[in-house]
């Protein structure tokens, strides 16, 4: 039975990130310059495959269903472009039960990064390119336009967000840092201090870890009754709660047996029920709730470890030589203009690359260890470094090969406009965000 309702229901805005990173396959210091493929193809096929099956199918039939049966219900999506490649390649039955979502009307997907990568902490352009390859790509398998935003691992500060609204987007995710808030609710919607019109969605993370962390704690399950009371004892003065955790949670990381699918099924009809809360999407929320606070973020922040800093994939000297590393051949592999190479070197700035590497001890370390299929931190470095290497050993032959044509001038010529000015083809996408 449902409580009595309030006054003006309490929105929710519920997204989930899924995502897949291109694993790479244990490559030995004596095969640099062989220049082979370093991604573990048939591990990631083995992954999307078993993921696919213990989560996203069976979660997204629970979504469809729970949709036609309460059309209140309103998702988000967070989809990288990594784990959309893998399911178009590997699980095409996956993807369509995404795209199933989509037409739905009732979810809405969020733009990020096209390879779940630190792209927002380089300089230049490359941010910019991949979120709109992201957008591209949701455009071709979901049949979407995003315009909310959602960083890597919710990394975000002001000037990230000025990036993000200048390519045309009204809205960006954050976490409910401490520090940050200052005190502040959590449970507003909030805007950019500079930004006219950038609204920020601020992921209240002691709900979320509730599902995602403690779901199975001391041996007890989270019930559906006590986490809608937790919900009740917001202040009724907080207008929305944000919500987001990752899919996986959902039959992955969370076994089925555990009882985590039907606690989906249960809280969102429980919710849909409740005439005291109203599921809406964030674009619905920014239409609908008026009074936004400014929210000043001036350092950098994320969802990830106890510092909820960068800290969880620059933490240590491995893991920021081997950021710098990869990060210098930028200009060299642009100049080329080899789509291949261009995707094999985003591959290898996907986030999950440097969080295997992190020397974090306590509850943060055994996060890190949970996702890493390295034995320790110290073999991910040099696994990491060794395909990179080799990356470049392919780079260099490639760059010999480009010396010798008559057209490397106009190449190289290319290459410099693009590094000094927004590609041509971005600005374009940029403009049709405002017709």
């Amino acid at each position: 039975m449902s409580s009595q309702p309030s006054l003006t229901p309490k929105h929710i805005v519920l997204y989930f990130q899924a995502h897949q990173p291109w694993r790479l396959r244990p490559f030995h210091f004596f095969e640099i310059g062989s220049q082979g493929d370093g991604f573990d193809n048939p591990q990631n096929e083995g992954i999307v495959r078993r993921v696919t099956r213990q989560c996203y199918l069976p979660a997204n039939k629970i979504l469809l269903n729970l949709i036609k049966k309460f059309p209140q219900i309103k998702i988000t999506f967070s989809i990288s472009g990594t784990l959309l490649d893998q399911l178009k390649q590997y699980c095409p039955e996956g993807l369509a039960s995404f795209k199933a979502l989509a037409d739905t009307g009732s979810v809405e997907f969020l733009a990020e990064t096209d390879f779940h990568s630190l792209a927002s902490l380089l300089p230049g352009t490359e941010f910019e390119e991949q979120v709109l390859d992201h957008v591209a790509h949701l455009q071709e398998y979901l049949g979407v336009r995003p315009v909310i935003f959602r960083n890597t691992e919710l990394i975000y500060n002001n000037d990230m967000a000025k990036k993000v609204h200048a390519l045309g987007f009204n809205g960006m995710f954050l976490d409910g840092i401490d520090a940050v808030l200052q005190g502040k609710s959590p449970n507003h919607l909030y805007e950019h201090p500079e930004e006219n019109g950038m609204k920020l969605f601020v992921r209240n993370y002691f709900l979320s870890d509730d599902i995602a962390f403690r779901y199975l704690e001391f041996g007890k399950k989270l019930t559906v009754g006590k986490f809608m009371a937790r919900l009740k004892s917001i202040p009724q003065g907080d207008p929305v709660i944000t919500l987001g955790l990752d899919y996986e949670t959902f039959g992955e990381h969370h076994k089925e047996e555990t009882g985590i699918l039907h606690f989906l099924s249960d809280l969102l009809t429980s919710i849909a029920k409740d005439k005291n809360y109203k599921l809406v999407t964030p674009s619905e929320a920014i239409r609908q709730l008026q009074d936004t606070p400014v929210l000043d973020v001036p350092d950098t922040i994320s969802w990830a470890d106890a510092e909820r800093d960068l800290s969880a994939w620059l933490g240590n000297d491995m893991q920021q030589d081997a950021f710098e590393t990869m990060a210098h051949l930028e200009g060299r592999i642009k100049a080329m203009n080899d789509s291949t190479l261009t995707d094999r070197w985003r591959r290898l700035m996907t986030s999950d690359h440097f969080y295997y590497m992190s020397t974090k001890r306590n509850s943060d370390g055994n996060v890190h260890a949970y996702f890493s299929p390295y034995a320790s931190p110290y073999e991910a470095f040099m696994n990491y470094m060794n395909v990179l290497q080799d990356f470049l050993h392919t780079v260099k032959e490639k760059e010999k090969e480009l010396a010798t044509r008559p057209e490397r001038g106009a190449l190289k010529a290319e290459a410099e406009r693009r590094e000094m000015h927004t590609p041509i083809w971005a600005m374009k996408l940029e403009n049709s965000y405002e017709k």
